[in-house]
């Protein structure tokens, strides 16, 4: 119960706007105790409760609404805690100190806006209905999904960081996207001009068209498509739809209505209290402006409010002196990094850079003059580096002598910085300010393991940018305290992925249940242990995933032998090694696909995709194809996916060897391969590179003399170029390279390790590497060769091994007690093809007392 007594009543706290910040202030409010003096009202436009706007795109991808929602529902049911959706403020009477609504007055004793900001559409002729969407609610990405239905094109009027997100959602929605901005480079405030055009030629080459340096005139209607754009310049580009994310303004009307100070270009005026010209109320967030500036990150907005939550509870804190607006960001899969003075506009400041026009990967590193401090950095391609220089940035380390060694690629590179270097002041999680300082306390104070330290701190609980960072902190501090770190795989296994693969290969275990009677505790084992015990066995004995000792232990793609989709349908690819196919080949795919409806998509890898397929439809398909020739494909498996090659010498009049005979040698080789992450393989037959080898987990590029081996790149979330490990090779020298080196990495890699992550963690680099697989330093070579034979002679189609037995056979059903499929699995038809109808959002009512 609160505690109020007739000489001390509880006073009413009114927070305007539910959004992110407001939201994270009111649950500041409530962890401190607040409730015990305060009546809190908070009044929210939208229908829904304060929900993640960060991974506001996820939506899009079919995350339900509700998932996204801050806090549970009973958060705002506690006794003295009271949230009005669909309340609109329209007046603040700040004489009476009284917040007006269409619900009625609401007296306050303290006031806070939190009403942040809008997205600002300039004015443009005819920018209306689907011509003039915006991206800033969930209710805005619903139009916009509305707006997509039988739309082939869509652009994004603004290339900043919203903008760039809006042009991923609307490639989500199947859709060809474009980006037209102002300035002549995109995401102006955070890049400079050569990371601008870095940025820019990554995201063309994902199919995405950038049209900088254009201002919008006109909007008419088009010929081919909905609209038609009309440019300064007179170019015009035609689309179905536009969505503005020209910046956003602070949403300062109401306060500007009530007579409080206001900013020459908007926003309520704070000072270091996060206090306005009315000593009773306070604004936080992108509302708010501080010294000419507004912060429009959320990680400021949540330093605002934890001030005022400081303030309000009595509580000394330490004054707003601005905000860092370093940012770490995946943008259209691309990783994009701005620290500080990422435009090195500091007064004798100077500048290294690195640039590999290959990959269109762009690294700036900002000194200060006197070559002491590190003012700031930007990023486009790789953010492995950013965690690093941020720390160098913020906590003033003096940079190594050659300062260009923090931005130089892998093996050049210096040291990572230590995490005994950080001094306690040191930030780890910008969104709720936790240094590693707190961090070292929560440990102190008891926690043992980052799930701890999480909930103690709520460190990593933000945007999630720091979770590497903050594991590294935790495992270190541990350590320095005696207390042993618990590297378990999980509660069944006290021991790591390598120390099982060790004891399977010893022991010769090949069974689930015999690990875990030998080596366990329990008798079930878990999501964890399963998948990775298989995987290990699959890679030692190379048994059939349907072997009934490994069904047990696989996910869903394991189990079925193919990828579900979004829609509860599932994905048919079939091998096409070296993407090497007959006419008759084509024909029977193109029969399938025909008969059972099924999308068809050519993939990057050389294979043609085939969505669709319901679970009872599988085996038939799959009976088809291999009457046809074909086999699995692995694309549901940890496991070797393809190996891309150009035409090489057959064709290519720069070829210098037969590029697709070695690719087909090396996929027929590796194709029943299991390893702890998928594998993807290229060889080029001319240093031309068409195969894109130096970007895959084993590269081979073609020399006059024979073949130059790449080892362990890969695209994904995090690319890296792959390394040169051994030159002009013949092709049995060659093949036993790569033997050894997979299954060394198949022997001591961690669960879901990537080859890149994995060779970064080596003690001793690739020179290491090499000394294990070319010069056989630890007597291995002949064990790890016989190791891969025996994987390649056990080879066999799992989808040919399935087909013919029945019991199998009796897997492959939607419903137990029937044959057909699932009546819940709708489609649409786009450009001539099948698509998975878009899912509808799921909006949970809540029923608000009102006070």
């Amino acid at each position: 119960m609160n505690a109020v007594t007739a000489s001390n009543p509880l006073q009413t706290l009114i927070v305007i706007g539910n959004g992110m910040v407001g939201h994270h202030c009111v649950e500041q409010l409530v962890a401190r105790g607040a409730l015990e003096r305060y009546r809190i009202h908070v009044f929210g436009e939208e229908s829904r409760r304060a929900y993640d706007r960060v991974h506001l795109s996820e939506y899009l991808g079919g995350r339900d609404a509700e998932s996204m929602a801050l806090s549970d529902a009973a958060f705002y049911r506690q006794e003295g805690l009271t949230l009005h959706l669909n309340a609109v403020v329209t007046g603040v009477d700040r004489h009476r100190r009284q917040v007006i609504t269409a619900e009625g007055s609401f007296s306050y004793d303290s006031l806070v806006f939190a009403t942040g900001s809008y997205p600002f559409v300039p004015p443009v002729a005819g920018a209306e209905g689907n011509s003039r969407l915006v991206y800033r609610t969930i209710d805005d990405l619903d139009l916009i999904r509305n707006a997509a239905q039988g739309a082939r094109r869509g652009v994004v009027v603004g290339g900043g960081l919203l903008g760039l997100e809006a042009a991923n959602a609307l490639k989500s929605l199947d859709l060809e996207a474009h980006v037209v901005e102002f300035a002549p480079r995109l995401m102006p405030v955070q890049l400079d001009e050569m990371g601008g055009a870095s940025l820019k030629s990554r995201i063309e080459s994902l199919g995405v068209g950038v049209h900088l340096s254009r201002a919008t005139q006109e909007i008419k209607s088009g010929r081919k498509h909905r609209y038609q754009m009309l440019f300064a310049d007179k170019t015009a580009l035609e689309t179905d739809l536009i969505v503005f994310s020209a910046g956003i303004r602070p949403r300062d009307g109401l306060a500007k209505k009530s007579g409080l100070a206001i900013g020459e270009r908007g926003g309520i005026i704070v000072d270091e209290r996060c206090r306005t010209s009315d000593a009773h109320i306070y604004a936080i967030g992108e509302c708010a402006v501080w010294n000419g500036n507004i912060f429009g990150l959320v990680a400021p907005g949540y330093q605002m409010a934890r001030i005022v939550t400081g303030e309000l509870c009595g509580e000394l804190v330490e004054p707003f002196a601005g905000a860092d607006m370093s940012t770490k960001l995946k943008l259209l899969g691309v990783d994009v990094g701005s620290i500080g003075d990422a435009h090195g506009a500091t007064p004798g400041a100077r500048s290294y850079r690195y640039i590999d026009e290959a990959t269109s990967s762009y690294r700036r590193l900002v000194i200060s003059q006197d070559g002491k401090r590190v003012l700031g950095a930007v990023l486009i391609g790789d953010n492995s580096y950013y965690d690093t220089l941020l720390q160098y940035v913020q906590n003033t380390i003096a940079p190594p002598m050659d300062p260009a060694s923090l931005i130089l690629p892998a093996g050049q590179a210096a040291p990572l910085l230590g995490i005994d270097v950080l001094p306690a002041t040191a930030t780890i999680c910008s969104c709720h300010n936790v240094s590693k300082g707190a961090i070292c306390c929560a440990i102190d104070e008891g926690c043992t393991d980052v799930a701890g330290v999480k909930a103690c701190t709520k460190a990593g609980t933000g945007c999630g940018g720091c979770a590497g960072l903050l594991k590294q902190v935790v495992e270190h501090e541990l350590a320095c305290r005696g207390v042993a770190v618990d590297k378990s795989l999980c509660e069944h296994f006290a021991y790591t992925r390598q120390e099982l693969y060790a004891f399977t290969r010893v022991e010769g275990i090949e069974t689930f249940e015999e690990m875990l009677a030998r080596h366990g505790r329990g008798k079930m084992g878990c999501d964890i242990c399963k998948p990775v015990v298989g995987s290990i066995l699959a890679s030692c004995w190379n048994r059939p995933i349907q072997d009934p000792k490994l069904v047990p232990l696989q996910d869903t793609n394991d189990t079925f032998m193919a990828n579900m989709q979004k829609n509860g349908t599932y994905s048919i690819v079939p091998r096409i090694p070296a993407g090497e196919i007959t006419p008759e080949g084509l024909i029977a795919i193109g029969a399938v696909a025909k008969k059972y409806e099924l999308y068809t998509k050519i993939t990057g890898g050389q294979r043609i995709d085939l969505f669709g397929a319901e679970l009872h439809q599988l085996p038939d398909i799959w009976a088809e194809l291999i009457a046809a020739g074909f086999e699995t494909g692995h694309a549901y498996g940890k496991s070797t996916r393809t190996v891309k090659s150009c035409v090489g010498s057959t064709w290519c009049r720069y070829g210098v060897q037969d590029s697709v005979k070695m690719a087909l040698d090396i996929e027929h080789r590796y194709k029943g391969l299991r390893a702890p992450h998928k594998l993807k393989f290229a060889v080029s037959g001319c240093t031309r590179e068409c195969a894109e080898a130096q970007s895959k987990d084993i590269g081979v590029i073609a020399t006059e003399n024979g073949w130059n081996l790449y080892v362990c790149g890969n695209g994904g979330m995090r690319p890296r170029h792959a390394e040169l490990f051994a030159t002009d090779l013949d092709d049995a020298t060659l093949i036993r390279y790569i033997d050894r080196l997979l299954m060394l990495y198949i022997r001591t890699a961690d669960k879901l390790q990537r080859t890149s992550v994995w060779r970064e963690s080596l003690e001793g680099g690739l020179d290491y590497l090499k000394a294990v697989v070319i010069d056989d330093s630890l007597d291995l070579g002949a064990e790890l060769e016989a190791q891969m034979q025996l994987v390649v002679d056990r080879y066999e189609c799992e989808w040919a091994n399935t087909i013919g037995d029945p019991e199998k056979l009796k897997r492959f059903r939607t419903f137990v007690n029937e044959s057909g499929g699932d009546p819940d699995i709708h489609f649409v038809e786009e450009r001539g093809q099948r698509r998975p109808a878009p899912p509808r959002a799921r909006v949970i009512p809540i029923v608000e007392e009102i006070a």
